[in-house]
């Protein structure tokens, strides 16, 4: 007997959003943990706003936000308006970022303004520090054996808008257009020229790649699991790898299980330079960098390089690309489309928490908790 094409709506349902997602889902795992790490987060969030005797209109929920945030970058949501179209009419987002079925969704402009409140107080950091901290109670972290490694990140400016930093056109460029039209054979560098669309961004080019703008990203990961452990974005210049390594490396030295304890660091031949080496011996830190001797010596001592941990660290630091390979296709970050270099480091360190929450739910599918 065929069934009629008929569409009747109940009124009234007994189903909870809970119900409509499935236990074996790949986000119920990670929403315990984010729950977690923003419930520590509590008094950090109480300090962001005013007293509630002092009266005004609530705020919408930080928690709220930073699980949208995270939505976005789970699902490589390209924009803060098609996130909230989708909020509209997707349970699993309503779930998973804590609406209702009857709550409206916010207005796209609130993630503009409310990401100035949460750069100010850090927040987002702190958020990728409390993930940290789950991974370290569950004994993902090994916390002396490190790789290091940095990353271009494009962007949201083009060549167009890096324009002479004095007004001046240049002499070939199209009097017409405003200095903004033909650049080619013009000169240019980061100390005579600037972005108009993103001041941060600097004119950069790695090996055979292209002059573009870019920002540089850089991160620390665990050897253990390859857990990113720090995230930093910088300006993009030749010494900001090796610059932001050893920063770094300093915070993750001070809180080594064991003052003791010997810490490694693995990297590419990129950071084989006399001044890194020696600052990470400097710091307590064994420098298991890969040895560059194309037409040079190396600053590697050859005592290191000939140990077993040597060889260990060299073949744990590729785990790091996997991070950059995550952030880049899913997180969406080889082009951000933010400007400034506070918005970038923010999309940044939070895409790399949102990696390590991936990262993490897998592990524990692997070995699970108490085992």
């Amino acid at each position: 007997m065929r069934g009629a094409d008929t569409f009747t709506e109940s009124l009234f349902t007994m189903l909870r959003l809970e119900d409509f997602v499935p236990q074996a889902h790949p986000l119920r795992p990670i929403r315990t943990m984010v729950n977690q790490a923003l419930t520590k987060m509590d008094r950090l969030f109480a300090s962001m706003y005013e007293a509630d005797i002092k009266g005004g209109r609530p705020s919408i929920a930080p928690e709220k936000l930073l699980r949208a945030m995270l939505l976005q970058v789970l699902y490589s949501i390209r924009s803060e308006r098609q996130l909230m179209e989708q909020t509209q009419y997707n349970l699993l987002f309503r779930w998973f970022i804590g609406l209702s079925m009857d709550d409206a969704v916010w207005v796209p402009t609130v993630f503009t303004k409310n990401r100035a409140r949460l750069i100010q107080h850090d927040a987002v950091i702190t958020f990728f520090n409390e993930v940290l901290a789950i991974a370290h109670k569950r004994n993902l972290l090994s916390g002396e054996h490190f790789s290091v490694d940095g990353t271009m990140i494009k962007a949201w400016a083009g060549h167009k808008s890096f324009v002479r930093k004095d007004g001046g056109n240049g002499d070939d460029s199209d009097s017409d257009s405003g200095g903004t039209g033909g650049f080619q054979g013009e000169k240019r560098s980061n100390e005579t020229h600037q972005s108009k669309t993103d001041p941060d961004a600097k004119l950069y080019r790695k090996g055979k790649t292209a002059s573009e703008l870019r920002y540089m990203g850089h991160t620390l990961s665990d050897n253990r699991h390859g857990l990113v452990v720090s995230a930093v974005v910088t300006q993009a210049d030749g010494y900001a790898e090796r610059e932001a390594a050893k920063a770094m490396l300093n915070d993750a030295r001070q809180v080594a299980n064991e003052p003791s304890a010997e810490v490694t660091v693995g990297a590419d031949k990129g950071y084989d330079a006399e001044e890194f080496v020696q600052a990470c011996l400097e710091m307590k830190v064994t420098p298991h960098v890969a040895q560059n001797t194309s037409g040079r010596r190396s600053a590697v001592p050859d005592e290191i390089a000939r140990s077993v941990g040597y060889a260990i660290s060299q073949q744990k630091r590729k785990l790091i690309e996997q991070g950059f390979g995550w952030v880049k296709t899913v997180g969406r970050m080889r082009q951000v489309m933010v400007r400034g270099l506070k918005k970038v480091d923010q999309m940044f360190v939070l895409s790399m928490a949102a990696y390590n929450l991936v990262r993490m739910r897998t592990l524990g599918q692997i070995r699970p908790q108490g085992l």
